[in-house]
């Protein structure tokens, strides 16, 4: 099938991070699951959940979720945790293969699912020692939107008014400052406050 749309493009890239971080999760037992993740104060099935949640978010769901939270992003963080992950971890496993195919989203930038797909991967990966290699294009997407957000959005738009990243497995470099080079990945990680 013939990709038309950057919009298809980018459900794409989605899809297949879903499909990935599914297949590494599938062989983990449960202790694994509980296992602190990246994000602080949640463990990897919490992370888990919150990725079933994100990918059930509509543009009203979102607004009346907030609404709900008081425009408290980490109680409607929380919330949403609660609501995606499953009494065990089988049943968030199946609720995230139930979900792997949605294209909805909130009322935000659609690369924003590539943040999210691929920072929340990270936060469970590399704890757990998983190792994955991101499609090039995936990864300068989520760079390219978190170097557009104020850290007040979880973004890095702030931090790269002091600071240039310079990727050494990409071409992309972004913000003015001292240069600090790495991987791509890395850089985004770093852009999202890892």
């Amino acid at each position: 099938m013939v990709l038309t749309s950057v919009k298809e493009q980018i459900w794409a890239l989605v899809h297949a991070e879903r499909a990935a971080l599914i297949e590494d999760l599938a062989p983990l037992d449960d202790v694994r699951w509980d296992e602190p993740s990246l994000c602080a104060g949640w463990t990897v099935h919490d992370v888990a959940g919150h990725l079933v949640s994100n990918a059930l978010a509509t543009p009203v769901g979102f607004v009346l979720g907030l609404v709900r939270s008081r425009f408290d992003f980490e109680r409607d963080n929380a919330r949403g945790v609660e609501r995606g992950r499953g009494g065990t971890p089988q049943e968030t496993l199946d609720r995230l293969r139930a979900v792997l195919p949605r294209t909805s989203a909130p009322p935000v930038a659609l690369d924003s699912r590539l943040v999210e797909e691929i920072v929340h991967g990270e936060d469970i990966r590399r704890p757990l020692g998983i190792r994955r290699s991101y499609p090039e294009e995936a990864v300068i997407r989520a760079i390219r939107l978190q170097a557009r957000t104020p850290a007040s959005f979880g973004g890095g738009k702030d931090l790269l008014t002091q600071v240039r990243l310079t990727a050494t497995d990409a071409d992309i470099s972004i913000g003015t400052g001292p240069e600090t080079k790495g991987p791509a990945l890395d850089l985004l990680l770093t852009l999202t406050g890892r």
